[in-house]
């Protein structure tokens, strides 16, 4: 399987810990690429609908190839430390850009990591959980697993021995 990990943290914390877990897990029998968008240069989206008459963004930025590779995958796996009680900008934006193919995201197998520096019961992965729900109800998403850890400080979830073992059978399970 393909699967296309969207790294919402522009630092190499928690968020990056638990990729790497899932990585680990899931390398043996998937094709793994991460995407980092805070390396590439893709422009926020301005709604202007042009897309859905040119097959694609009109921004001439990183936009298009990014896309290409979410809509190639068999399944997504969006990760985000938790921003102000939601996903990271970083990754709200690649979400936003995929409007200009977003029929082409259809019936994708999808997964979601939050982690953020209150415990899980916060209403803050709720918040992050409920509006993958509402995508993947209208993209008919194949919601494989919604994953919430706390880690308040830089290292915490390296340290979480039960965590990272969570995150690598989830990996060898996709």
């Amino acid at each position: 399987m393909k699967i296309i990990i969207i790294n919402g943290s522009a630092r190499k914390g928690n968020t990056l810990t638990a990729i790497n877990a899932l990585i680990k897990g899931a390398s043996e029998k998937n094709e793994i690429e991460v995407i980092e968008p805070d390396k590439l240069q893709i422009a926020p989206c301005k709604g202007c609908g042009a897309c859905q008459c040119h097959k694609g963004c009109v921004d001439n930025d990183d936009t298009n190839p990014t896309i290409d590779k979410i809509a190639a995958a068999d399944m997504i796996l969006f990760t985000t430390p938790v921003y102000w009680w939601g996903m990271s900008a970083q990754l709200k934006l690649v979400i936003d850009k995929c409007y200009c193919r977003g029929l082409q995201l259809k019936n994708k197998k999808v997964g979601v990591i939050a982690v953020g520096g209150s415990p899980v019961d916060s209403i803050q992965y709720e918040l992050i959980n409920k509006q993958f729900d509402c995508m993947a109800d209208y993209l008919s998403w194949d919601m494989l697993f919604q994953k919430s850890y706390y880690a308040s400080e830089k290292t915490d979830l390296a340290k979480d021995e039960n965590s990272l073992k969570e995150l690598e059978d989830i990996g060898k399970n996709l």
